[in-house]
């Protein structure tokens, strides 16, 4: 519209509609009243000749023949965008589609509901970008129990023919032309399938058989006519088919194999110039929709933010979250852009779904129509849209790989030449799982993944810090598995991580035992997002609850368990990688935790009350201790909690089958406890320690706020007021929390009894050194001088000194410092004997020295040169830490 007005627009838009589409020229012969609006200037979408009295197959084709005219000279005008046309278009469809289905019904059944009878949209219907002179592609589902049907009729037979009938209305022709054209050959098994299917039986079969292309295509579904909250339904019950948080690498070879197709059938309209295919040529439409699809499908089971329908919607999504790049999004959104307008074109100079530039003069005319000089400015402004895409498109195929020997002889050269120490049993190896050694192993396409990644694993595992062990540790990995041909089409896909897997079979025993129990883990450290630290506690709670669970108890048991162990392994697997702060991973690991309470103990709530209802005036509050009370986890540690519960203990809950508080209050905590350890089809979640609770193991496992309070002030030992030093409420309203912090406060500030803390402590210290000798010479926490030792001379400071109080330990150390009740190294002591202590858990639970490899990254993990450094760093900070036991308790050496 540059250098025009609207009316300007609208009538050279007509005049070209005059001169190069027959098909526009003939509707604006026929549709003299929206002929007449246009000379005008006026762009009407609603106008046309149809009347409500008329029969609805002919209202509903003049309301489309007037819908493709005005739609038409609105996207030559420049008045409508893509956007625009493509969802006119759309919503014509989907009031076409409906009127057609709610009239079927009606016919058969006067006065029926439309109920029970849905169309899913797919295709670009779904995704709300429909051609402008395109097929519709509905799957049809009708629910048996509520379909309108006549009396001593089967409801199949009742579906099938509204089905037909829906059809009918749609497709049959006229003097005034037809209104769409329907494709149902996109539902299970068309073949032999009726063309209604019952709900129950699509279920099943998308859970159960459903094909890789099955779940790009319903990336884009909708329920778009008839009874729409029992088509949404349908989707809902399906949507964990289309997005898996486990990564399907072979569905997305099946894709990238679907355009090769594509590109082989179509090879005519392959090469860019007249006769190009705008929709299937090499950068083409096509290609833009499967790099979003396939992008869409990795990422889509985790991030919820990219599961978009619409091509450019998706590509704008994934470039937002980092998944491709934004230059990418942009210049794959320009060309998808131009390539539908011009599309569109082609498909308004005779009314054809077709989607390829005519030739000779015929492309002439579509260039003019679109308002360039001739075919040859048209294809120039094509050109370059259509190379990004092709070369973007492309750069995601990266199949040819180099194929390894079955050689023995060559095959142990190569790996020689790879950088194998000792190739022989590296052969060995790989010839077994040639021989499919391994259930995992045995089936074709298990063997076909094989070779595809063995280069891979190969080029990975040479270069690791102990190449035999990795090799070994990854065949106890296989010999668990169900299948492999997943993993490997991950490594395959990403060979980053496969360098990422060597370094954790070689360091992390507890990560590769993690990993054999749970293979999926792997996928979480497919991009860079996996090597951030983890995020605050809101965020984390929203991912817990972000997903397919819906109100299913159970099933927000099993999601929960997932996302914890991703980001546990994930934490981890940053400490092998180098890539963050053992003391920063140590923090993550509680805020995964704490986030893990707050929706299991929110969700074992709700489920409670639908039994038993809620104490009125009470709620559970949940206290943490230990390590976990001082936000400082490890990646093996319990969860030492303390369950506590506010109002009168003699309220009675208002449920179906009241109960007493106290009573409630038990049993609520024995289901918290439960949802929050014991092991699902997800695997365990954390290993829940109550001992801390007043009176211990003899006590009721819950007690009122006033019960702990009383119980903290008269009747707890000095351990039990230690404990109390690093309690943090986890769990309740804010309210809450404060009661219970304001109790703790004053506990430890003096309402206590009064004891020999120093004798207390000593006693205690010998105790436990007599009962539990340490695990083995690393070991950060029960040497003489280690983090035990620590904890113990804080505490007794604390508690003697009433100050200096926070949960987290390296920051109460900052608060005795300040005060000169501490001196200034025990911080730096604090955080390498924790450092020290997070990073063994996973390359040296037992304590003892690990290999040569493995020294590096552990002198790494704590910051500093070399193995014979961390040696020297241990001792000089078990000195300092011995020596400040020795001063807040007058112990000495002996």
């Amino acid at each position: 519209m540059t250098g025009m007005n609207t009316e300007q627009a609208i009538n050279s838009a007509v005049d070209r509609a005059r001169q190069w589409s027959p098909f526009l020229s003939m509707i604006l012969d026929r549709e003299t009243a929206l002929a007449s609006a246009l000379s005008d200037g006026q762009l009407d979408l609603t106008l046309s000749s149809a009347t409500p009295d008329m029969p609805v197959p002919k209202r509903l084709r003049l309301e489309r023949r007037a819908m493709a005219l005005n739609v038409a000279i609105g996207d030559l005008a420049g008045i409508l965008d893509l956007t625009a046309v493509t969802g006119a278009l759309t919503r014509f469809a989907d009031y076409a589609l409906d009127t057609a289905i709610r009239t079927a019904i009606d016919e058969r059944t006067p006065g029926a509901e439309p109920v029970g009878f849905t169309a899913i949209a797919l295709g670009k219907q779904g995704s709300g970008e429909l051609n402008y002179s395109s097929d519709i592609d509905p799957i049809l589902l009708f629910d048996p129990l509520t379909l309108p049907r006549k009396p001593r009729e089967e409801p199949e037979q009742a579906a099938v023919r509204i089905g037909k009938r829906v059809v009918e209305l749609l497709q049959a022709r006229d003097g005034d032309g037809y209104v769409l054209r329907v494709d149902l050959r996109l539902r299970p098994s068309p073949e032999i399938t009726p063309i209604v299917l019952p709900v129950e039986a699509a279920i099943g079969y998308y859970e159960a058989q459903a094909l890789p292309w099955e779940r790009a295509a319903f990336i884009r579904a909708r329920a778009a006519a008839g009874d729409i909250a029992f088509g949404q339904g349908f989707l809902d019950a399906i949507r964990p088919f289309v997005w898996r948080r486990t990564l399907d690498f072979g569905a997305i070879r099946e894709i990238r194999g679907i355009s090769a197709r594509i590109r082989d059938h179509h090879l005519q309209g392959q090469a860019f110039g007249a006769g190009y295919d705008l929709k299937r040529g090499r950068g083409g439409i096509r290609e833009a929709e499967f790099f979003a699809q396939i992008h869409q499908l990795i990422h889509g089971g985790r991030d919820p933010t990219v599961r978009a329908p619409a091509t450019r919607d998706a590509l704008a999504r994934l470039a937002e979250a980092g998944w491709i790049g934004g230059d990418e999004a942009r210049a794959l959104t320009d060309g998808y852009t131009l390539l539908r307008t011009i599309e569109h074109r082609v498909q308004m100079i005779d009314d054809r779904q077709t989607h390829a530039l005519p030739t000779g003069d015929a492309l002439d005319r579509v260039a003019k129509l679109h308002g360039v000089e001739d075919a040859g400015a048209l294809l120039a402004l094509l050109a370059p849209r259509v190379a990004a895409t092709g070369r973007i498109y492309d750069a995601l195929d990266d199949t040819v790989r180099p194929a390894f020997s079955h050689d023995p002889v060559t095959l142990e050269a190569d790996l020689a030449a790879a950088g194998f120490d000792a190739p022989e049993p590296a052969r060995q190896r790989i010839e077994a799982w040639r021989a499919g050694a391994y259930p995992a192993l045995r089936s074709p396409a298990a063997r076909e993944a094989l070779e595809a990644v063995l280069p891979t694993l190969v080029t990975a595992f040479a270069t690791a810090p102990v190449p035999q062990s990795a090799l070994l540790r990854l065949d106890a990995l296989l010999e668990r598995l169900p299948s492999a041909i997943n993993i490997f089409r991950l490594l395959e896909a990403r060979p980053g991580l496969a360098t990422l897997l060597a370094a954790i079979l070689s360091h992390a025993p507890t990560l590769a035992d993690d990993l054999g129990r749970r293979p999926t883990l792997l996928d979480g450290l497919i991009d860079a997002t996996a090597f951030a630290p983890v995020g605050d506690i809101a965020a984390l709670e929203t991912a817990m609850r972000a997903d397919d669970a819906g109100s299913d108890y159970q099933a927000r048991l099993d999601h929960v368990r997932r996302v914890v162990g991703e980001l546990r392994f994930a934490l981890g697997a940053q400490i092998v990688a180098g890539a963050s702060d053992p003391l920063h991973v140590a923090a993550g690991y509680a805020r995964v935790a704490e986030a893990a309470i707050g929706v299991l103990a929110g969700a074992t709530i709700a489920e409670f009350a639908k039994a038993h209802g809620t104490v009125p005036g009470s709620e559970l509050v949940i206290l943490a201790l230990g390590r976990m009370g001082g936000a400082m986890l490890t990646h093996a540690s319990d969860l030492d909690l303390i369950y506590l519960f506010t109002g009168d203990f003699a309220a009675e809950s208002d449920g179906p089958k009241p109960l007493g508080a106290t009573l409630y209050y038990n049993r609520l905590a024995q289901r918290v406890t439960a949802a929050l350890s014991v092991a699902t089809a997800a695997g365990p979640l954390y290993q829940i320690d109550t001992r801390l609770r007043p009176s211990g193991g003899q006590g009721p496992l819950v007690v009122t706020l006033d019960s702990f309070a009383r119980y903290q002030r008269d009747d707890a030992w000095t351990w039990e007021h230690m404990a109390l030093t690093r309690a943090r409420p986890v769990f309740g309203s804010t309210g809450a929390r404060d009661a219970v912090a304001a109790i703790i406060r004053g506990v430890l500030e003096g309402e206590r009894p009064v004891r020999d803390v120093v004798a207390d402590a000593r006693s205690m210290r010998a105790e436990m050194a007599a009962h539990k000798a340490p695990a083995g010479p690393l070991d950060a926490k029960l040497l003489p001088g280690g983090l035990v030792d620590l904890e113990f001379a804080v505490h007794v400071v604390q508690l003697v000194n009433r100050t200096g109080f926070d949960p987290n330990l390296g920051a109460a150390i900052d608060r005795l410092v300040e005060q000169g009740l501490a001196p200034p190294a025990l911080r730096a002591a604090h955080d390498v004997l924790t450092r020290l202590l997070v990073t063994l858990r996973l390359v040296a639970p037992d304590a003892t020295p690990p290999g040569h490899a493995t020294e590096a990254l552990i002198a790494r993990a704590i910051g500093v040169a070399d193995w014979a450094a961390v040696i020297a760093t241990l001792g000089s900070t078990r000195q300092e830490v011995r020596g400040f036991w020795m001063q807040a308790t007058g112990e000495q050496d002996g």
